[in-house]
């Protein structure tokens, strides 16, 4: 199998592919990041220098095995605080008709980190990086947890299909979160058929997220979807890569779903080098004056949840038991690990969480063989979950910073959890903007086709 993290690449060819992993200093193995200055130019308020070109690189990406065209990589380049900067500063010289609506969508696995960097709580941190943001000219600050409820939701909803119509003949699971980027990319471009047909059709948060942004909510403000320019911040760099997808697109009127792509560190970045008084602020949603007052997260210790969900939704919808609390059996390690219905002394759904290349690669070697005993397993490429991004969970020498994450996780189980069936805001949306829940335009919105792997890239340099 070939191994998507350059770890297990050749030195020669880790010499040669640049990507976008953070460093801080000069002096290190890899070259720093140039961070924007917040200095007023030309004494001008809210005037910002002109930013220099950021290197950023990226050694350990599940997604850097030989995957990114140079079509791709001239787009990564532009997903950086510079991009951001650029329509800021548009916005405060050019044409009032050339402006852009800035709206920023933040992820919730981000906040604990926020939260852990300003010693505040997770929704004071959310609080305190809407203040900031809108200090800078940002118009609307969202938190994607809306867009990862109807992940969830349509995630749940195929897995009972996907059991339904299971046989021998024409397996239908296991089922494979769809979530991860990393992980769906090193899918698309690398393994190809028979893993691809197993992953979730679900669009990720990010990319629902683009769709409401650029489309519900720009009907709402009477926007075309290319006056707004939306900004995601994310917990690792592989959500730039996402937003590259083709398929997003095509109900946006050929704008992407997201514009631009932040790392929580590189956004960390900026507000510790402002000297800007910041006002704390309540975040935005997407329905007119209504503000986010708390801030509610998933069932799952560092990622959106989506097997306690799934299997919560499969057990009472196809075996009417209600489950309570998941319990979570460890297995080959603390990122493994399963999870069963069981009733009788018979097995009725066997899950698992797999987290990290090394959990990933077994899983696959698996189901190639055709021995796998799971129906549904979720999948993400970062070790730990997603509060261990690489774009946010980082020491100095680049290696995971253990007490951070401790930090992270703590704050993250503090935050009242709220299932996404009771969300009236999602039922809402079901019926306004997809005309019912089991309308076409569902399928549209909130699903995506897979690619098989495409032709290896050359090794290049992104520079961003």
């Amino acid at each position: 199998m070939s191994s998507p993290c350059s770890h297990c690449l050749p030195a020669s060819v880790i010499s040669k592919v640049e990507c976008s992993k953070k460093t801080k200093t000069d002096d290190q193995e890899n070259a720093s990041v140039d961070v924007p200055s917040l200095a007023l130019e030309n004494g001008e308020k809210g005037e910002f220098h002109k930013l220099a070109d950021a290197k950023i690189f990226l050694s350990d990406c599940l997604a850097c095995d030989s995957c990114v065209t140079a079509e791709e990589g001239l787009q990564v380049s532009q997903q950086n605080a510079k991009d951001f900067f650029r329509v800021l500063n548009l916005n405060k010289k050019c044409d009032t008709s050339q402006h852009k609506v800035l709206v920023v969508s933040v992820c919730p696995q981000s906040l604990p980190y926020f939260a852990a960097k300003f010693r505040l709580s997770v929704t004071d941190a959310s609080r305190r990086l809407c203040g900031f943001l809108k200090s800078l000219g940002v118009h609307y600050v969202f938190d994607t947890t809306i867009a990862a409820d109807f992940s969830v939701l349509e995630s749940q909803k195929e897995f009972v299909r996907r059991f339904r119509q299971h046989s021998e003949e024409e397996p239908a699971l296991p089922m494979l979160t769809s979530a991860c980027p990393g992980w769906v990319r090193y899918a698309e471009r690398v393994l190809g058929h028979p893993v691809t047909p197993h992953l979730c059709t679900a669009k990720s948060p990010q990319q629902i997220m683009g769709s409401l942004v650029k489309d519900y909510f720009a009907r709402r403000q009477n926007l075309s979807p290319d006056k707004i320019f939306h900004v995601i911040v994310a917990p690792c760099y592989d959500r730039k890569l996402e937003a590259l997808r083709e398929d997003v697109p095509t109900a946006l009127h050929g704008s992407r779903g997201a514009d631009c792509v932040l790392t929580s560190g590189e956004v960390v970045q900026i507000m510790e080098q402002s000297d800007l008084v910041v006002k704390d602020a309540a975040v935005d949603t997407l329905f007119g004056g209504l503000k986010e007052e708390e801030v509610r997260r998933h069932d799952g210790a560092s990622s959106d949840g989506y097997l306690a969900h799934v299997f919560r939704h499969a057990a009472k919808q196809l075996f009417d038991e209600d489950v309570g609390e998941v319990t979570y059996r460890t297995l080959r390690n603390k990122d493994f690990q399963e999870v069963t219905l069981e009733k009788n002394g018979e097995v009725l759904l066997r899950f698992a969480a797999a987290y990290g290349f090394r959990n990933i690669q077994n899983v696959v070697l698996k189901l190639k063989k055709g021995r796998f005993p799971y129906h549904f397993v979720e999948v993400l490429a970062c070790a730990g979950g997603c509060l261990n991004g690489r774009g946010q969970a980082q020491a100095e020498d680049g290696r995971a910073d253990k007490a951070l994450l401790r930090q992270m996780e703590g704050k993250y189980a503090d935050v009242p959890v709220r299932p996404p069936e009771t969300s009236a805001h999602v039922q809402e949306l079901y019926r306004e903007w997809l005309d019912g829940a089991d309308s076409p335009r569902v399928r549209e919105a909130l699903h995506t086709v897979y690619r098989g792997p495409g032709l290896p890239a050359a090794s290049r340099d992104i520079k961003w």
